[in-house]
Parts: C-alpha cells; structure tokens; sequence
C-alpha cells in the first residue's frame, strides 16, 4: 500500500521522533497550536463523558483509530477540565485511575513499534496492527469489550471512502454500548493550502495526491523521491451524508455536537507550495514565535492572500480572515516600535476600529495589556520568550474564532455522541 510505504519514509528520516520545536511532525505548532485547539473543543464533551462514567463507577476505555505513534494518547490524555486560573493548578479531564484501556490500532508497523516504545510500560495500552478499510478489524468487535471513545486524528478518515466511513460508524454503532463520544477527522476540502483543488466537484469524492514533503528540508523537497497516497477532502456537508447514512442502516441516533476547522494559518502544505502556487511561511514563523530566546521576524507573518477566481464565498472569508491576522501582527509591530521601556509607556497607540470583529479587537487589546504589562523587564528577553508566544497564542484564539467548521482548514473534525 503506498500510505505504508509513505508512512514509513517519513518515519525513517528521523523526523518523526517525538521531539519538540521548530521542525519534525510535532513541532511547536504541533503541540501548541494544533493539539490545543483540538483539546479546547474537545474539553466540553469529554468532561461530560467523565462525568457520565463516574456517576456509574466505570472508568474508560478508549479505542483510537489510525493512532500512528500514540499521538492520540498524548492529546486525549492532555486535555484540561477548563481554562485555568492563574493560581489554579491544572487537573486533566482524564486522571491515570479513570483510564481503564487504551487500545491503539494502525496499519504501519514502524509507528506501532514507535508506539509501543514509547508507552510499553503502560499496563493499560495496547496497539493492534489492522486495516480498517472493510471497518473495525474483527480483534475489536470479537475480543475488545465496548469503548466509550471512539477516537481518530489528524486526517485519519481521509484515508476512506464514502462508503468505508459509513461501515466505520456502522461498525462503532453496534460495538457501543448504550451511550459512546465519537471525533472524527478529515483533510477539509477548502484548506487555502490546496486552493489549486478547488476546482473539483463538489457533488463527487475527490482524492488528493498527498506527500508527506513538510517533513523535508526545504532544500530537500525537489530532490527527495517522495511517495504520494490518496486522502480524501471533505466538506461538513459530505461528513453529515455519512452520518446520516450510518444512522439509518443501524437504526441509532449519532448527534453532531461540534464542528470544527484546524490549522487555517498554520498548515504544513502553506509552505511547500505543491497545492497552492502561492506558498506562506507562517508554519515556520510561528514555530518562531513559540520557541524561547529567538526572536522572529514578524513581517513573515503577514498574509497577501490571492483569491482565486469563481470562488467568491471562499474568497471572501479568506480574505477577511487573513486580513484580521494581518491586522494584529502590523499592530503588535507598531506597539513594539512604539513602547518606551523606561517609562513604561507607548508614545502612540494604534486605532482600534469599532468595526473590527470581535475576536480580532480582543487580540489587539491583549497584546497591548502584555506588552505594557512585562515590556519593562530587562531580563530573560522578554520579547522571544513572553510577547511573541502570546502572539502566537493570540492567533491561535482568533483562528478558533474566526473558523466556521465547514472544511476550510487543513483538518475539518466532528464530535458526536451515540445513544442508544
């Protein structure tokens, strides 16, 4: 299958490690842009599933499909109970004795044996190699009791088609007990990263030819014998069209709870320019922003979004989105050229326009509470390592904003729940 082989070429570069910072799979953005976001939304729901456990005096059981590495362990198991104080000490929504089983299951030896080093001393994970093109493998419906938490990540059902999904959910249903939290994850279908695809129609599947070129070095990409797969981009529509189908064959009810968009700014393929003629550095630059005692290059940050003919609503959104990150960056450079660290005052204060979105004029009057707030410390380089981060962090609140969940981000997720 070319997505093992894929799989495994990028394993074997040495980028696949879990390390962190400015390059590899889980680089800053990675951890705290992507993950984040993920885990925000996710929060509401998987507190209420833990609340529903321990009122029956159960604990969990997690099946994650298509986990690669055990990623999906990491996020599920690093998701808060809420925004925390400042003084607050921070619970997960998941304690170690409310997890009873994690079972991971994925096609790609290399990532399993990845996984199972890193979390082989941990009595309560298992991982099992498996396709799940005709659906869950029979080790899962025969041998595995009922999960409560059917998870996928990162584009994982983008390796399916319609009617592939529709088994998976069939298969969930009828595994389940009464009631289950199901998030699923797709490659959306109007990411600006492959704006050259929009074209395709959207009344059929469209495959994408996806290579894992991000885990390249720039220098490395046009000469690098990269294998490409097929993932498919969806939009919510296509995703509720299997929901609705799976609901019926199996008689259950499957709710949506939430729709999400992930990575508008920051996807990995805004950089290669192999979707998109018109290639950004934001996933670099942000990577920047994130990392301690460098310091970045803000102007990188600003967008020249090109719209592409025939698409206005998708070009309106876009270019209202970038130009409110455009708009945050040029202000958080006007309020650093403008603050005096001695008095601790800024000798002029850019306009903020009543008519600017609100998530938008929040970032701006956060990062101007910040920079007055901690400018005048002369020590730790407080610029790299306290107001770029809070940039970042700012951009990452307005992209979850701003976002509508309809498949303009690299990742397009949806949460449901299963009663039955």
């Amino acid at each position: 299958m070319p997505e093992r082989k894929a799989y495994s070429q990028a394993f074997n570069t040495g980028r696949y490690e879990k390390v962190t910072g400015l390059f590899g799979k889980y680089d800053n953005v990675r951890r705290l842009w992507e993950d984040q976001i993920t885990s925000i939304f996710l929060r509401p729901h998987l507190n209420n599933l833990v609340d529903y456990k321990k009122k029956r005096l159960e604990r969990l059981r997690i099946l994650d499909l298509g986990c690669g590495a055990a990623d999906g362990y990491d996020l599920i198991m690093g998701v808060t109970t809420k925004d925390p104080g400042i003084y607050e000490y921070v619970t997960a929504a998941i304690t170690d004795d409310m997890l009873k089983r994690y079972v991971g299951v994925d096609v790609n030896e290399d990532l399993l044996r990845q996984a199972r080093e890193y979390l082989g001393d941990n009595s309560k994970t298992e991982f099992i190699q498996a396709d799940l093109t005709q659906g869950l493998p029979p080790e899962i419906l025969r041998d595995q009791a009922p999960f409560d938490f059917y998870f996928s990540s990162y584009g994982t059902l983008s390796h399916f088609h319609h009617d592939e999904c529709v088994k998976i959910f069939c298969d969930i249903c009828e595994h389940t007990s009464e009631y289950a939290l199901v998030m699923a994850d797709w490659l959306g279908r109007y990411s600006y990263e492959w704006q050259d695809l929009w074209h395709e129609p959207a009344d059929r599947e469209v495959f994408m030819d996806y290579r894992i070129s991000y885990i390249f070095p720039e220098e490395e990409r046009g000469e690098a014998n990269i294998t490409s797969f097929p993932l498919r981009l969806m939009s919510r529509d296509e995703v509720m069209s299997i929901i609705n189908e799976a609901s019926r064959i199996c008689g259950v009810d499957i709710k949506p709870l939430a729709f999400f968009d992930r990575s508008l700014f920051v996807g990995r393929h805004l950089e290669t320019g192999d979707y998109n003629r018109h290639p950004l550095k934001h996933r670099s630059t942000v990577n920047s922003l994130f990392e301690h005692y460098v310091r970045t290059d803000l102007e990188r940050l600003l967008t020249d979004y090109q719209p592409r003919p025939g698409f206005d609503h998708l070009n309106t959104f876009f270019e209202s989105f970038f130009m409110c990150c455009n708009t945050l960056v040029t202000h958080t450079i006007s309020l650093l050229s403008g603050y005096d660290a001695q008095s601790g005052e800024f000798s002029e204060t850019p306009e903020i326009q009543p008519y600017y979105p609100p998530p938008l004029k929040e970032a701006m009057h956060s990062m101007k509470r910040v920079i007055k707030g901690v400018g005048w410390l002369e020590w730790g380089d407080v610029r790299a390592n306290v107001i770029e981060p809070h940039l970042g962090f700012s951009l990452r609140k307005m992209e979850m904003d701003l976002q509508t969940g309809s498949g303009f981000g690299h990742g397009l997720v949806g949460i449901f729940e299963i009663r039955k």
